[in-house]
């Protein structure tokens, strides 16, 4: 039987930039639809051509804005995909949509084209906090918007933004509890973190922005996990919740540690031990594309200890956490977890098993990058880290 696979692809292009974001996100002035159909067909035939026999699983348009992206993209990308593998009777086709730059008749396109999954990027349900966000759209338009892509789409998700500075406990628990009644059976909630290069990290620098504190953004955070899991919509991710069935298929290919290609701008892959990188700046892909039919710009193996690493930091993000000696058997590795430090963390209330399954327990979600640097047995070097 033919192994699985995801795609992913990436739409490079904002109406504008959020002070938040250090995705790999670009502002034109104009784009050539035309030229990066072509582009991004060709890139993801080079893949294909180097991944034959596989089973497509799930593919995301990830971005970036990549409902700016015409549908007839969409639609060709999706068609030519299902050409190049065989495809999974329950194909997940996600694309991540802006609320400020879609309309009822964007969203009724793009299901026709193929897409069977929306991510919705309402961000908050309140005027205040999407300025301080700098989000074009206002509450009322995100929700119209989700009330379009709930006519559309038979699964939507949309994320928000939580642990403002100064958020209240009673203003997350209202906005959240607002959320889960809208309906939609998976929510990503990602607490506010300053991230280099951004606008915020400038303010931030300047002392001009002053984040929530960790004390009272870990509140919020078990108080989100509380309110999702009493409504259905259990953490299976750290950052992610749902209803069980309603789980992200492609992230889960990701946390799983499964083979995925990556196209388009700044892209990662990960395919038959390798990992891949696109240029990440939008003129550069277009450059390498003419120059070499593909817009890679790094092809590297992974080291088995390396593989092992991600496997392990990406495993324990998921509430269903890892069965390190599946890992290491994979990988070739006599072991991948320091034992006396899981024990000490079992015995601390921070880890638990499962049967062969190591999980973090509510605590030790709260100290994932910690943990992680500890459990790595020391041949994986000890710089495990989350992303």
């Amino acid at each position: 039987m033919a192994s699985d696979l995801a795609l992913y692809i990436h739409w490079p292009f904002c109406v504008s930039k959020c002070p938040y974001c250090d995705f790999n996100s670009h502002v034109r002035d104009s784009i050539d639809q035309n030229a990066w159909r072509d582009a991004l067909l060709a890139d993801l035939a080079h893949e294909a051509a180097l991944l034959p026999g596989r089973r497509l699983t799930s593919i995301f348009f990830g971005g970036g804005t990549p409902s700016l992206m015409h549908p007839v993209t969409a639609e060709a990308l999706i068609a030519s995909a299902k050409k190049h593998w065989e495809v999974d009777d329950e194909l997940e086709v996600t694309l991540e949509a802006n609320p400020s730059s879609v309309e009822a008749e964007r969203f009724a396109d793009l299901a026709a084209a193929g897409v069977n999954r929306v991510s919705l990027g309402l961000q908050s349900l309140d005027d205040n906090a999407l300025r301080f966000l700098g989000r074009a759209h206002s509450a009322r338009e995100g929700l119209a918007a989700l009330d379009v892509a709930q006519r559309h789409f038979a699964r939507v998700s949309f994320d928000l933004i939580y642990a403002l500075p100064g958020q209240s406990a009673e203003e997350w628990r209202s906005m959240l509890g607002r959320a889960l009644s809208l309906g939609t059976g998976h929510l990503s909630l990602y607490q506010l973190t300053i991230e280099p290069g951004t606008r915020f990290a400038a303010l931030h620098a300047a002392g001009k922005l002053a984040p929530l504190d960790s004390d009272a953004a870990a509140d919020l955070f078990e108080l989100t996990a509380a309110l999702t899991q009493a409504q259905g919509l259990p953490a299976y991710e750290i950052s992610n919740h749902a209803r069980p069935g309603e789980e992200s298929r492609h992230n889960l290919t990701y946390w799983r540690y499964g083979d995925y290609v990556g196209v388009g701008p700044g892209a990662h892959g990960r395919r038959l031990g390798e990992r891949t990188v696109r240029h990440r700046k939008p003129e550069n892909f277009l450059s390498g594309m003419a120059r070499n039919g593909h817009g890679m710009v790094e092809e590297a193996p992974l080291s088995p200890i390396e593989a092992a690493d991600e496997a392990l930091v990406m495993g324990l993000r998921l509430a269903e956490g890892i069965d390190p000696e599946a890992i290491a058997d994979r990988f070739g590795l006599s072991q991948l977890l320091d034992r006396a430090a899981v024990e000490r963390l079992v015995a601390s209330g921070h880890l638990e098993w499962a049967g062969a399954r190591l999980r973090t327990t509510p605590a030790g979600r709260l100290l994932l990058d910690t943990i992680l640097g500890l459990v790595a047995d020391p041949q994986l070097g000890g710089v495990t880290r989350s992303e």
